[in-house]
This record gives structure tokens, sequence and C-alpha cells, in this order.
């Protein structure tokens, strides 16, 4: 199973991408081996791709010769179809996960047509994906598969942490920004960290492995960018519960269908009233301990169904 990306940290492509999420050596996960930057893999995986339109030969040709003029030389990229490496369209699956915000509706529908011409399979966690389906679950924790799946809970001794990014590109980032500022004209008590965030929200800085600032904490503030279709859920659900974390989430409703009951709890909403439910919650263990079998379960769920690598083996078949 080969891969490309139009994440910036994932190019070049990486061979070992995701092999974390397997207790397999090289990626292996059932019948399939992820090799990101195989030169002629048997299926190819676009995860969150959407540089179709490079397609165009003379638009790269038009980039390197300003590029030439401006005396930055900067290599031009293959074609799309030199990017594809040979795959059949039907062993071409598109996979998007960035939210589908209100303002960006247009562009993914465009994505979506493109697509169309080059893949097989193609599904997003929207009602204007082909096929509109869940995410399937990555993480961003640096552990081992074995590590997260066989380890005990982790010490816990303090109460709650959020993870978060100073991103305020849209109205739904602009809100949970908002959010922040309310928490921290409260008083309540938790520890904030993540990249770009503004100096007034005393953040601890970028986190490089999730579990190291999470792992020690009973609750999470998981709160997504955009909780308006019954589709979306994303890692920060994942990234909390396999850290032995109880989410105290806000979201749509896809994580009541993919999780079972009591392993995560639902933030009312983002103003007094929420703040005055974290206050209660956070301000002892007993909803953690309570909801520790239902947390057990979740990561099992995670770890073994909900897991990238498990989605594209069955997709295989």
């Amino acid at each position: 199973m080969g891969m490309i990306s139009s994440y910036h940290a994932l190019e070049p492509c990486p061979i070992d991408w995701l092999w974390h999420q397997t207790p397999h050596h090289y990626g292996v996960w059932g019948n399939i081996q992820m090799m990101g930057s195989a030169p002629k893999p048997d299926f190819l995986l676009l995860y969150n791709f959407h540089e179709f339109e490079n397609s165009n030969p003379h638009k790269g040709q038009f980039r390197g010769l300003l590029s030439q003029f401006r005396k930055q030389p900067q290599p031009i990229k293959p074609n799309i179809q030199t990017r594809l490496r040979g795959v059949p369209q039907e062993r071409i699956i598109a996979l998007v996960r960035e939210p589908p915000f209100q303002k960006m509706q247009q562009k993914r529908i465009k994505i979506y047509q493109q697509a169309q011409k080059y893949c097989g399979y193609i599904s997003g966690p929207d009602e204007f994906a082909p096929t509109p389906d869940y995410m399937p679950a990555i993480w961003y924790h640096n552990n081992s598969f074995r590590e997260l799946n066989e380890m005990g809970i982790p010490e816990k001794n303090r109460f709650c942490c959020w993870v978060t990014s100073g991103i305020a590109r849209t109205e739904n980032h602009r809100q949970r920004l908002g959010f922040l500022q309310l928490l921290r004209e409260s008083d309540l008590e938790f520890d904030l960290y993540g990249r770009d965030l503004p100096d007034w929200a005393g953040a601890y800085g970028k986190v490089g492995n999730k579990w190291n600032v999470m792992a020690p904490y009973y609750y999470n503030l998981a709160i997504e960018n955009y909780a308006e279709n019954e589709w979306y859920v994303s890692e920060k659900l994942w990234d909390a519960l396999l850290a032995w974390c109880l989410p105290i989430y806000y979201g749509g409703p896809a994580a009541d269908k993919l999780l079972p009951p009591g392993s995560f709890l639902r933030l009312p909403s983002r103003d007094e009233k929420g703040i005055a439910y974290l206050k209660e919650v956070t301000a002892t263990p007993d909803a953690w301990q309570e909801a520790k079998e239902a947390i057990a379960e979740a990561r099992q769920i995670i770890l073994h169904e909900l897991n990238l690598l498990n989605w594209l083996s069955k997709f295989v078949g």
C-alpha cells in the first residue's frame, strides 16, 4: 500500500508512516503492508490529497521558469499520473480528513470531482463525499502499538489538560479560541499545551509526543474544530482515550456511534454553563474512576477496529 498526501510534514512521504499503528514489523497489518513510498504498489492511498490540478504540465513548467527568473530554483513536482505510479484507478483510495467548514464547501466539492477522475473509492466526513463516512483512526502518540495495547493505566497525578492550537483561519477556530479566553478568565484549573497560541493563553508550548503530556491527567478537553454533522470525529478523541484520559468532548454525534457509552463525557456548551460543568467534573477523579472500564473498552476499539490500517486491510479484502 503506497501513499501520497498533501500534508507538507509527510513530503517526501516517509516509508514508515503509520508503522507505529501495527504490532507487526514494517507496517504489516493483516493482508497489507504500508509502504508509503513504494515505487510500484498494489494499492495507493491518497491521504488528504488535493493536488490533482498539478496534472497540468504547463503549470509546472511555468513555475519552474518563474523560479529561475527569481533565482530561487524550486523542484517541479511530477504530474499527477507520475505520482499515481501506474496504479489502476480501481485500486486508488482517496480519504479526506479535514473538517467540512462551510466556507470551504465549494473547494471540497471540487476536490471530490477531481478525485473521481483518478480514484476508485473516495470518502470523507461530509455529505458531499461520493461515500460519506467516518475518518479511520490515526493518533499522535509515538508509543508502539504493543505498548498502547498492553500497558496498564499510567500514574495519574494531575486533573485536566487541553492540547490545542492558536489557528484562527475560520469562524470555528475563532469560536474555540473564544472559549479558551473564557476559560482563562475563569478560575478553572487546567494545563494548556499547543502551538501558535497567543501569549495571554499561558500555554506550555508545542507538543511532539502527546503521550508525554496527556498520560498524567485524569481528564482531557477534546474540542473539535467542527461539530455540525454526523460524520466528523478526529484524533482529538482517540489521543485522549489512548492516554487513559476521560475526554470531556465537544463534537458531533459520530463519537456516540463509534465508542461505548461512558467512555467520554459531553461538554454541554462552550460558555459559562460549560465552564461550570468542567469545574464540577474536574474537581475530583470520581468521574474518571467510574469510566475506567469504558475507557479500556474504547481503547481496544480504537486500536483494533477504528485503526486506519485495519480499515485499509478490510478494504483490500
